[in-house]
């Protein structure tokens, strides 16, 4: 009964940990404001164009 006492602990810790580790990640990406958000997707826009301009097949 202990062993399962145990377990049952350390999976309540692992979702613990896994949540303050996603918190975290959160915290992190709304970090950018929404300019610097625009900026980045913009410019991923103008890669993808370019990559597809220059036949890469990769492009999708």
């Amino acid at each position: 009964m202990r062993a399962w006492k145990l377990l049952g602990l350390a999976g309540i810790l692992a979702g613990v940990a896994t949540g303050a580790a996603v918190a975290r990640d959160e915290r992190v990406r709304r970090h950018y404001d929404a300019g610097e958000i625009r900026e980045r997707l913009h410019k991923r826009h103008d890669e993808a164009v370019a990559r597809e301009a220059a036949g890469d097949p990769t492009a999708g």
